[in-house]
Formats: C-alpha cells, sequence, structure tokens
C-alpha cells in the first residue's frame, strides 16, 4: 500500500486553512499550526474563522474524520511530517516592504523539528531573495531539508475554486525529488476534487483549466507571484486613469473597454473601472514588488504610479458625488453598501468601501454602512462615526445618497426602484459599474459612474 504523506501547514489563514481543508479532504493527515487559540477553537470546531464559500464543510468534514488536526505546537506535528507548509502572514512595513518576521520565525521554530527526509515549502508571498536567506539559516543550524517556492493563486471568495481547478501550480527550487514531492500533493488533491467539490458544495466550471505543473528556479517562483498580482493590479489601475479621461470627454469606459479586452492579445478581465483594488494581496503585492525593485536598484516607475491612481478612486468617487450633490457632504446622509474588499469574503483589509465611509465621515457626513459578512472584520478599520446598519434597506432608509462599494448579489440584483422607495434622495453612486445607467434614471435617481458619462 502506499504510503501517504503527512503534511504540517504553519498558518491558518485563508491561505493556509483552505490547503490544509483540501490536502486532508485527499487523505493526507493534515496537523494546522497557530498559535492564536480562538482560531484554533474555531477550527476543531468545524469551521473557519473567516467566511469562504464551501470551506466550513471541508473543515467540519476533515476534523470529524480525524485528519485534520489543529494544534498550537510545532513539536507535536513537525517532527511527524514529511512535507511542511509555511503559510503565514506578511504583513507589510510602512515603508512598502514585507514584513518577514512571521515567516523567519516559523522556519526558525520549524527547524528545530524538521526531520531529515522531510521536505520545507514556502507558500506565503515573499520577497525575492527570502527563500535563499532561509536555506542559509537551516545550513547554518546543521540541516539539509531541501526548500521549496510554491506561490499561491488562489483568490478570496474563490479560494476553493482557484484550488481545485487551477490554472498552473509552480515549484521553484533546485532539488528536482522535492519538487515532484510537492507537486504530488497537488495531484493528489486533484484526484480528489470530484468529492471535495461535492462535499464543498461547489460545481466544477463549464470550461475546465488545462491544469498546467510548473517546475522552476527559486527566484522565479518568487518572483511569479508578485509580478502575476502586480500586472493585475496596473490593468485595474490602467482601466481607471482611462475612466477619468472618459468622464472629461463623454465617453463610456465599459464600452471602451469592452471593446480593448475584445483584443485575445489583451483580454477582458481586470479592466473594470471603478473604486480601485484592496484586500490582503493586490496593495501589499504592489509595495512589495516596488520595495524588492528599489533593494536591486530597480525603480518600477510603472507600479508607483498604478498604486497613486487606485489610491486616488475612492477620493474621486466622492467626489462626483460632492459635486452633484450641492458642494458640500456636511449634514448629508449617505449609506455605504459593502465593506469587504471584495464580494463573497469578510476580509476588510485595504477595502475601498472602508475607505470611502471613513473620507465621507471625516468630510462630515452621516455614514451607515452595510455588509453582509464584514461587520466584524471591517469594525476594526472604521472611524467610529460610522454607524453600522443591520441590512441593506436599514442603511438606505433616510439617506440622503447611496455609495454602492461591493458587488455583493444583493446589492446588484436589488431593483433601482427599490433604492428609490427607500432612500429619501436621488444619489446614486455606483461605484464599481454594475448597474444599468437607463434602469437607474427610469427609477427616478441621478446616476453617477466611474467614466460613465454616457
Amino acid at each position: 500500500m502506499e504510503q501517504r504523506a503527512v503534511i504540517t501547514i504553519l498558518g491558518t489563514g485563508y491561505v493556509g486553512l483552505t490547503t490544509a481543508a483540501l490536502t486532508a479532504m485527499a487523505g493526507l493527515k493534515t496537523y494546522v499550526v497557530d498559535p492564536n487559540p480562538d482560531r484554533l477553537a474555531s477550527v476543531r470546531s468545524g469551521k473557519s474563522f473567516f467566511y469562504e464559500e464551501g470551506l466550513d464543510a471541508l473543515v467540519a468534514k476533515a476534523v470529524a474524520d480525524g485528519l485534520l488536526i489543529p494544534t498550537d505546537s510545532y513539536e507535536a506535528s513537525v517532527p511527524e511530517s514529511d512535507i511542511v507548509i509555511s503559510s503565514v502572514g506578511t504583513p507589510d512595513n510602512p515603508d512598502g516592504s514585507s514584513n518577514l518576521k512571521y515567516v523567519f520565525a516559523a522556519a526558525t521554530e520549524a527547524a528545530r523539528y524538521l526531520k531529515p527526509s522531510a521536505v520545507y515549502v514556502q507558500k506565503s508571498t515573499v520577497p525575492v531573495g527570502t527563500g535563499a536567506k532561509i536555506r542559509q539559516a537551516f545550513a547554518g543550524a546543521g540541516l539539509t531539508v531541501p526548500y521549496v517556492s510554491n506561490p499561491e493563486f488562489l483568490r478570496e471568495s474563490t479560494a476553493l475554486r482557484d484550488s481545485l481547478w487551477f490554472d498552473r501550480i509552480v515549484v521553484g527550487g533546485d532539488d528536482a525529488a522535492a519538487l515532484e514531492r510537492v507537486q504530488d500533493v497537488y495531484r493528489q488533491i486533484e484526484a480528489s476534487r470530484a468529492q471535495i467539490a461535492q462535499t464543498a458544495g461547489l460545481q466544477a466550471p463549464a470550461v475546465l483549466p488545462k491544469g498546467t505543473y510548473m517546475q522552476v528556479g527559486l527566484e522565479s517562483a518568487e518572483l511569479i507571484k508578485v509580478t502575476s498580482n502586480a500586472f493585475l493590479a496596473l490593468k485595474i489601475s490602467f482601466a481607471n486613469s482611462i475612466a477619468v479621461l472618459s468622464d472629461k470627454v463623454g465617453a463610456n469606459v465599459t464600452q471602451v473597454m469592452d471593446a480593448v479586452g475584445a483584443d485575445a492579445r489583451i483580454g477582458r478581465a481586470f479592466l473594470n473601472a471603478g473604486r480601485g483594488y484592496g484586500g490582503g494581496c493586490f496593495p501589499k503585492d504592489v509595495a512589495g514588488l516596488i520595495s524588492a525593485g528599489l533593494e536591486q536598484g530597480v525603480n518600477l516607475e510603472i507600479m508607483r504610479a498604478a498604486q497613486a491612481i487606485n489610491e486616488e478612486m475612492p477620493g474621486y468617487i466622492i467626489e462626483k458625488l460632492q459635486n452633484s450633490i450641492g458642494g458640500s457632504l456636511e449634514g448629508r446622509t449617505i449609506a455605504v453598501l459593502g465593506l469587504a474588499f471584495k464580494a463573497g469574503t469578510s476580509d476588510a483589509r485595504r477595502s475601498p468601501g472602508v475607505k470611502i465611509a471613513n473620507v465621507l465621515a471625516n468630510a462630515g457626513a452621516t455614514v451607515r454602512a452595510y455588509d453582509p459578512q464584514a461587520h466584524a472584520e471591517a469594525a476594526a478599520y472604521l472611524d467610529d462615526a460610522v454607524v453600522l446598519a443591520s441590512g441593506t434597506d436599514d442603511a438606505l432608509r433616510g439617506a440622503d445618497a447611496v455609495i454602492v462599494a461591493t458587488d455583493w448579489p444583493e446589492f446588484v440584483d436589488y431593483a433601482p426602484s427599490a433604492y428609490a422607495s427607500v432612500l429619501s434622495g436621488t444619489y446614486f453612486v455606483d461605484a464599481l459599474n454594475r448597474f444599468d445607467m437607463q434602469a437607474v434614471h427610469d427609477a427616478g435617481l441621478e446616476y453617477i459612474g466611474v467614466g460613465q458619462s454616457v
């Protein structure tokens, strides 16, 4: 009978817990290590501490089957494990560089217990050159275990789908056998994905991606993830710069980008104008890439421009509302719908919706905000003056204007006439360009989009 690998995953964040649930559901005994007792208690109870469609069902079954084992102990998990995967947090420093204290702390602690036949895998997004430093530290401690970079490409709100039906699995390093061992873990997940998807209640995409396995050099693997995210952020900021121009000349940016994206060399994805990107990846990865470039004497001016445009978009949208509403927001009541940085997740880190709510509150407006999943996480970032409403109608009632800042289905599927029936005022700000302009006008509301003057 084939010997199945035992896995330890360090960190229970979006990447760590998603990966752990998948490896356990593929039949691999998986330890998930985290020092946070509340997170561990949540996993032990069969639930994720964050919202991600389908994940709770996998966690519950894997824990019940004894294949997903939450612990705060390296000593109880790492010595037994054939593959140890680091997926700890990498917050950015004030200067935009990556804070790697958790990455190095995890590697240092794991090094105390790694067995000689183990493989150490870095799944956290780290600057290029980090792996070389960790390998040097391992060598200094007398360890010869292989080190593999395995960047993740999952998106919050579609993390399980992205993992089950992946575009590519990238592993980087100089030990061919270790690279194969890591890829074998994903092959076992792929072999079990029909059963996993059924448990999670997920449908396979209509068109299955090819699912390419790629082996590259260590530094290339480290650079691939941040480069991918930076390019997608660049597309969003490019669309937003054209949206501002469209407002000036009377063009419709959605029509422009539909035509531009029809070019197969360009593609339509991520050319959506609006309030800009947010979350725990794009802003951090753009800043990290800029910082890594400067360390090597490379000035990535194009990414600085993308970063600046993104920072300006929430203020630009508020300025459009302010100009329409009479020049001042003081004393106005504004409903902000959407505090998660995107639909399908509870993550409110660097959320444009949160930034919009805070800027409005600082301008003297009364702000009533609502999100179906993100209240708990958004509360830490919101101005104390922002009131969290109990529902969509509660946020809208008595408001002079509404800003739809996250495209949750319950917001975008809510008819413009329904908005009009609850709002006191007539100003409708579509910060995502998701609504039909004419339908909003027909409901008696004044439509304010991003780069959509016609």
